[in-house]
């Protein structure tokens, strides 16, 4: 689902533009200059999406706490570990209960639905079957017993959405997210149809350092290739310069360094009999580490991420520069908030489009030298599903093995799977590579372009490309032994 196909996230891009082209005129942003632009996106008359402005402009107010970097409860304290958040005033439109009753209900003969029901919770009403709630245990016995299939169960999207069961409801039925079992791969914020889950910015001081004239360096995801329509890498990378940040770079490269590492790491979990997974992703990692505490002790490579690996060459260059990553993802967020980092803020792309768009920079319009190319094409292919996996076998045959098997875990439900699987001593492949967005990265909850054009887009711009792993990492001169590229579990 791209962008501008969902009203909510309309409303957070407008608001993140707004927000973006105040920080860029070093303005000091004010609940009373944020309240006047709200009027202006909502004005007097009556609702478009809710009960009253008065509701729609609350929304917005919460929702723009969050672009500010503060927590959408004013009386929360600030949590820069629990980046997804839930917008109180928006999370009301749900149906709360599980079982429903619809208008099919005929009042038949049979009671087939009172009958299975072994709590006495379903009474026949005057029109129709009806349900005691304070009985029901949603066991749903009644709705397979009806013959007419009148009784539905549903679920509210972000819980059917969240793979680690973290989502529940308080006393006024407002979603809330439980921080131990969360792992912030924003599943819930890309589900929810009101927008009522959203992810905490860092753009204000992003912006606010590139207009102190700071050193800002820029890291892009290689899923930023094919985003913003049919605009190449090279543009997307010379409009981020016009921002203001002092350079940019691809943290394929770090994929590079992450896949020739990994297959090294690989040799010795095969030696043991011992089942590896990959690192890339920070929800998959997340995942492992909260909910699969052996697994992640036993199976998960110790390798830094893509993003942090690239992060750690940048530094070792320039230790004084001020490092921001670009990408889909909002668990990137979290993970450049952990102890031991390289990394000083993440912002998303909508982010950057909105960043763009504040300063009218139209990437169609911008010329650029031609690429320089930094990092092979497994690298960038990170991106998509199963090009973690492909990239660390590639490292393999560089180095002259084959007979490398992998399994790639699609989407998070897929990621659990295999973790239990890994857990029970049954996975029986060498390499599990869990992506917990569905398509990997390319499908992450911050895109701005359906998963579907950016890797057609991706693939035609790299389809002439046949730098190998090995080559790409030493045009660039770099030396592993040199950066701390693996974690401390």
């Amino acid at each position: 689902m791209g962008l501008f196909s969902h009203d909510a996230r309309l409303f957070k891009f407008d608001v993140l533009r707004y927000v973006s082209k105040l920080a860029y005129e070093g303005e000091v942003i004010t609940d009373e200059k944020l309240q006047a632009f709200y009027k202006q996106l909502i004005p007097n008359g009556k609702a478009k999406f809710r009960c009253c402005i008065y509701k729609e402009r609350e929304v917005l107010r919460q929702r723009g706490r969050l672009v500010c970097g503060k927590m959408a409860n004013d009386e929360a304290n600030l949590n820069k570990r629990q980046v997804v958040q839930v917008i109180t005033a928006a999370c009301d439109g749900c149906s709360i209960k599980k079982i429903h009753v619809t208008d099919n209900c005929r009042k038949c003969m049979e009671k087939a639905c009172r009958n299975a029901c072994k709590f006495g919770a379903m009474e026949i009403g005057l029109e129709k079957a009806q349900i005691n709630y304070d009985k029901c245990v949603e066991c749903g016995a009644c709705a397979r017993a009806c013959p007419f299939n009148a009784i539905v169960m549903t679920q509210r999207p972000c819980k059917a959405a969240c793979p680690v069961d973290a989502i529940s409801w308080n006393e006024d039925d407002i979603a809330v997210i439980d921080e131990k079992k969360c792992i912030n791969c924003g599943r819930c914020v890309a589900a929810c149809p009101f927008g009522a889950i959203e992810d905490i910015s860092w753009i204000v001081p992003v912006i606010s350092d590139i207009v102190a004239k700071k050193k800002v360096y820029a890291i892009v995801a290689p899923s930023i290739q094919g985003q913003f329509d049919n605009v190449l890498l090279p543009q997307i990378k010379a409009g981020i310069k016009k921002l203001g940040f002092a350079d940019v770079f691809e943290a394929a490269l770090g994929a590079d360094v992450v896949a020739k590492e990994e297959y090294e790491e690989l040799k010795k979990h095969k030696a043991a009999g011992i089942p590896m997974t990959t690192s890339c992703c920070p929800a998959f990692v997340n995942m492992a580490k909260i909910h699969f505490p052996e697994v992640y002790e036993k199976n998960v490579s110790t390798m830094v991420s893509p993003m942090m690996a690239r992060a750690a060459v940048l530094k070792k260059e320039d230790p004084e520069c001020e490092i921001v990553f670009i990408g889909p993802c909002i668990a990137k967020k979290q993970e450049a908030m952990e102890e031991h980092t390289n990394i000083d803020y993440v912002i998303t792309f909508e982010e950057l489009a909105a960043m763009f768009i504040s300063q009218h920079i139209y990437l169609r319009e911008v010329e650029t030298d031609p690429d320089e190319w930094e990092a092979s094409i497994f690298g960038r292919n990170f991106a998509q599903g199963g090009g973690v996996s492909k990239a660390v076998i590639e490292a393999a045959n560089e180095a002259g093995e084959s007979g490398i098997t992998s399994y790639y875990a699609d989407g998070a439900f897929d990621c659990k799977k295999q973790l239990l699987l890994m857990k029970l001593g049954k996975f029986t492949y060498d390499i599990l590579e869990g992506m917990c967005c569905d398509g990997g990265c390319i499908g992450g909850p911050c895109t701005v372009s359906d998963a579907v054009d950016v890797r057609k887009r991706m693939n035609k711009e790299n389809e002439k490309r046949t730098i190998k792993i090995g080559e790409a990492i030493a045009n660039m001169g770099i030396n592993t032994k040199d950066i701390p590229i693996h974690r401390t579990k």
